[in-house]
């Protein structure tokens, strides 16, 4: 079973780790567009895992993620991208 927690914490964190920017970076960067939050809060709220979406988008917007995929590897059928092709629909016809 997913533990959705802790799959939006490790999230959330390796894009940090793979732009360099800390918790304290990251209170700063959101300042500047705001959002009023702190080293502490953002702590609290990473280390828990049970942030908001909107938590969640203005981090990854702030940094500079525009684009996330989304691993799951206990469950393949939860692999989430954007098609290569359009989305196509099948009628069915007598």
């Amino acid at each position: 079973m997913t533990n959705w927690n802790d799959k939006s914490k490790r999230l959330l964190k390796s894009e940090l780790i793979k732009r360099g920017v800390s918790n304290t970076d990251l209170a700063l960067m959101l300042n500047e567009i705001g959002v009023e939050e702190t080293k502490a809060s953002i702590d609290s709220k990473i280390s828990r895992g049970s942030f908001s979406t909107c938590f969640l988008l203005q981090c990854l917007t702030v940094i500079g993620c525009h684009k996330i995929e989304i691993e799951d590897y206990e469950s393949p059928f939860l692999m989430a991208a954007e098609p290569s092709d359009a989305y196509k629909t099948t009628r069915n016809e007598k």
